[in-house]
């Protein structure tokens, strides 16, 4: 389609141009502005503006001088062009479920646009299922909002017996939301990112226009947003790759307290030599129980007290049990374990539906949340690891910094292949085949928020000083040398893209590339 223009709602002008505003360092909308408060699509209240203040890390808040409620993308366009053609343009930043921890999806006195007032019936659905055709192939794919939830798309899809490929491990987030960062998990060794998955886009960039862009079509523009932070535009529809969708997960973990065998099996288990079509897991993610944590195995927690670290693979085989018989799922996952060194006997399995597995952290999630209390905090930290010096990063952090610190986190610790990512696309990983994961996922009160946040900058400031060239993923850097040190090579292409698609950097300036708060 390519780029269209967009009329200017008109409450818009009214608003904007009777303010005489638009200053970064002022309210955008002066108090005398009252008597306007006519359309809900944009909000000045406490309350809407509290609201886009905060988001799942609790740590950061960021007052907006508005909240854009828009009722179609055409909203979000009106309002980046009239920011664009401003004589000082106000920042704008798009919030989905507002997963991220460090003030991300934040606009100082600008306007946060809330995507999910996009998921309205006036809209109709915006989840849609179809297929093209080719001489080769019939391609199944969903077209989706940039605001749905990744468990609606998998909702919808599954009533027709379909489903995406590669998740993240929750599925309450936005599909914008995830698509701007990467969108990883357990399948990501096999799939590829979520960012790896997309065949189309539609986004409104930093000039308010509104363009399709694929691979062969404004092609600039859709390697630039994948993994872009939100940087180049707003992404309000992706078109996602299907495939058939199994029915059941046999869902296994296997249990180590030698690190060298729990990664040398997890390498094993990942290796494009070994994995042919079916014959290999759909999901692999490692997990560490520390001596300090607490397990509902008795016997993980008693090992973990002995060893300081019991070291956990989580596989999972998907199948249909309307066509495959049981017995050959089993001798199938009996030729799949053969020669990895797990402790004997330490293995526990369960079969649960596909989507009950795909959904397990939404239910892990409630649990936690009815069991806490107060204000709850979430200074997480996840990094990039090259495999060529994760026995450095287990001696000087796992063992080091997180043993002898005891503090209870879910840590979860896992390798991909680097050839199941698309290098033209903004995201950054480290320059090997194979790298790990790390996702240390905390829950503190305020009282722990300065001990977390100063092991944060240990575990970076240990991997600076050994030159380990890690990688953080959901990105979280305060000056423009650390973000020219995180892009690397792709700094100078990174930024060429700011300059053609957001030239004022109007977009996303909780990120803090090309903007300070």
């Amino acid at each position: 389609m390519g780029k269209k223009s967009n009329p200017f709602p008109s409450f818009f002008i009214l608003i904007f141009v009777t303010s005489g505003l638009l200053s970064r360092t002022a309210s955008l909308f002066p108090s005398d502005l009252q008597s306007l408060y006519i359309d809900t699509r944009l909000r000045l209240d406490a309350k809407a503006k509290t609201s886009a203040s905060i988001d799942y890390g609790n740590i950061t808040q960021v007052i907006p001088a508005a909240v854009l409620y828009p009722e179609s993308q055409d909203d979000i366009a009106a309002l980046i062009t009239f920011s664009f053609e401003s004589p000082v343009p106000f920042l704008i930043a798009a919030k989905g479920m507002g997963h991220s921890v460090n003030g991300q999806a934040m606009a100082p006195d600008g306007v946060v646009v809330n995507m999910r007032s996009l998921n309205n019936e006036e809209n109709g659905s915006r989840i849609n299922v179809s297929r093209s055709t080719t001489s080769m192939a019939i391609n199944w794919y969903v077209d989706a909002g940039g605001e749905q939830l990744w468990i609606d798309v998998l909702r919808a899809t599954l009533e027709y017996g379909l489903a995406p490929r590669s998740w993240t491990d929750f599925l309450y987030l936005t599909v914008g939301g995830t698509l701007s960062n990467a969108g990883i998990s357990g399948q990501t060794f096999r799939y590829g990112p979520q960012i790896s998955n997309v065949y189309e886009l539609d986004v409104v960039t930093g000039k308010g226009e509104l363009v399709t862009c694929s691979k062969h079509t404004n092609s600039k523009l859709f390697y630039a947003v994948l993994g872009g932070l939100g940087q180049f535009g707003i992404i309000t529809r992706a078109r996602i790759a299907l495939e058939k969708a199994p029915s059941t997960v046999k869902w296994m973990s296997l249990y180590y307290v030698d690190f060298f065998a729990f990664t040398r099996d997890q390498e094993i288990l990942i290796s494009t030599h070994t994995s042919h079509e079916n014959k290999t897991f759909d999901y692999i993610e490692g997990t560490l129980v520390m001596q300090h944590d607490t397990s509902d195995d008795p016997r993980i927690t008693s090992l973990a007290k002995q060893y300081g670290i019991v070291y956990t693979i989580e596989v999972a085989k998907y199948y249909d049990d309307l066509t495959i018989n049981q017995d050959t799922v089993d001798e199938e996952l009996k030729l799949l374990l053969e020669g990895l060194s797990f402790i004997p006997g330490m293995i526990t399995t369960t079969d649960v539906s596909y989507l009950d597995f795909l959904n397990r952290v939404r239910s892990k999630a409630l649990k936690v949340q009815s069991q806490e209390q107060g204000d709850v905090l979430h200074p997480w930290l996840n990094l990039f690891i090259p495999k060529s010096r994760i026995f450095d990063f287990n001696s000087g952090v796992f063992k080091g910094i997180l043993l002898k610190q005891n503090k209870t986190a879910l840590n979860r610790f896992y390798p991909m292949n680097r050839n199941k990512w698309e290098g033209r696309m903004s995201s950054v990983i480290p320059d090997e085949d194979i790298f790990y994961h790390l996702a240390l996922l905390r829950s503190s009160g305020i009282h722990d928020l300065e001990f977390f946040q100063r092991q944060n900058r240990e575990i970076l400031e240990f991997c600076d000083k050994a030159g380990i060239e890690i990688k953080q993923y959901l990105p979280h850097h305060e000056s423009k040398a650390e973000w020219i040190k995180h892009f690397g090579p792709k700094w100078n292409t990174f930024k060429a893209r700011k300059a053609m698609f957001d030239p004022k950097a109007i977009l996303s300036p909780g990120q803090r590339i090309f903007n300070s708060l």
